[in-house]
């Protein structure tokens, strides 16, 4: 049997790659094994506005199967949603899973990369199930960009988590029941 093609963005930081590890794990353990996940590093290019992220998005979607699942973290999510909104996707995408969205909106100039464009939620593709969790205890990443994105994604389904910090406790279980909720 073949199996679903799902792709994982991580978060920024240091240690965003390996912190974000154990959210690829429990939603491997979530899951099961019909899904084929696969988590690559991403780029630290500082030269670059976008940090290399966005020609590697591209490069892992395209590389990808139709019919792929796009999962991102923070930093990840919200390049994963530039992304999305700006490049001609040519994939078909089955679903869309966004945790903990920053909404970059200063004007230091190491954001201007990282920026989505004013119209960007009517850039994104049609009839992709489209998800945002966030959790109200969130350390790193304001709960109130969620209500941004609630705002300006009329298409979007909106999970607000009553506690789990910035990594969800590690735990998925609720992303996992979303994308299987796809399949039936």
């Amino acid at each position: 049997m073949k199996k679903q093609p799902l792709l994982f963005i991580q978060g920024g930081g240091d240690d965003g790659y390996e912190a974000d590890k154990a959210l690829v794990n429990s939603l491997r353990e979530s899951l099961g094994n019909q899904y084929e996940i696969h988590y690559p590093a991403m780029p630290s290019d500082e030269s670059a506005p976008d940090f290399g992220w966005l020609q590697q998005i591209d490069s892992e979607v395209s590389e990808n199967e139709d019919g792929v699942i796009l999962v991102a973290h923070s930093l990840g999510a919200s390049m994963l949603l530039k992304y999305i909104s700006e490049y001609p996707v040519i994939k078909k995408i089955k679903g869309i899973f966004l945790i903990a969205t920053p909404h970059w909106s200063g004007d230091e100039e190491w954001q201007a990369g990282l920026k989505l464009k004013k119209d960007f939620a009517k850039k994104l593709p049609d009839k992709v199930p489209l998800y945002l969790y966030h959790s109200r205890d969130d350390e790193e990443v304001s709960f109130a960009y969620l209500d941004y994105y609630k705002q300006n994604l009329n298409q979007a389904t909106f999970r607000e988590i009553k506690s789990g910090g910035h990594q969800l406790n590690n735990d998925l279980t609720i992303v996992a029941n979303d994308i299987n909720s796809l399949s039936k």
